[in-house]
C-alpha cells in the first residue's frame, strides 16, 4: 500500500509526529491501540473521521519504518 497520501508529517501538529490526512491522530496511536487488543471495527468506531485505509497505511507506513531500520552489530 502506498500510505504517502495518507500519513502527513507538519512541524507543527503533533511535534511532527506522522499522522493520518492531516488529522491530530498519530500512526503512533492507531498502532498503540491495535497493540493494545483493539479491532479495527472498534477503532473506526471510536474515531469516526478514520477510514479502513487509513489503519492500513499506518501498519504500511511501520512496515517501511521498520526495514529502513539499521542493525547495529555488537563487536
Amino acid at each position: 500500500m502506498d500510505y504517502r497520501g495518507v500519513i502527513t508529517i507538519e512541524p507543527g501538529k503533533r511535534s511532527g509526529k506522522p499522522c493520518i490526512r492531516g488529522l491530530r491522530i498519530t500512526v503512533y496511536d492507531v498502532l498503540d491501540y491495535l497493540a493494545s487488543g483493539m479491532s479495527e471495527a472498534e477503532i473506526l468506531t471510536d474515531f469516526p473521521d478514520l477510514k479502513a485505509t487509513d489503519i492500513k497505511a499506518c501498519l504500511a507506513f511501520a512496515a517501511d519504518r521498520e526495514r529502513r531500520l539499521t542493525t547495529v552489530s555488537v563487536a
